[in-house]
């Protein structure tokens, strides 16, 4: 390997948004992330939205919870 030109691998602090922290190795000192094994829905079991930039309401708002198989089906009982 060539000599001073790997980046310096040390061990760093990961935090959470939801509050827990631990500890990993990485060429960075502190690595902040959103979702941690701690808080993500697929290692705790419970449903949890994530929505940081309003898209569940964007959904809602547009679509407002009729949805076009629902209104083709009405149309052809009638």
């Amino acid at each position: 390997m060539k000599e001073k030109i790997h980046p310096k691998y040390q061990a760093c602090t990961v935090r959470c948004a939801c509050g827990n922290t631990f500890e990993t190795r990485s060429v960075l000192p502190s690595v902040t992330v959103d979702i941690c094994s701690a808080c993500h829905p697929f290692f705790t079991g419970k449903q949890k939205f994530v929505d940081t930039a309003g898209r569940v309401e964007r959904f809602s708002k547009k679509f407002g919870g009729t949805y076009s198989f629902q209104r083709s089906g009405a149309a052809k009982k009638a």
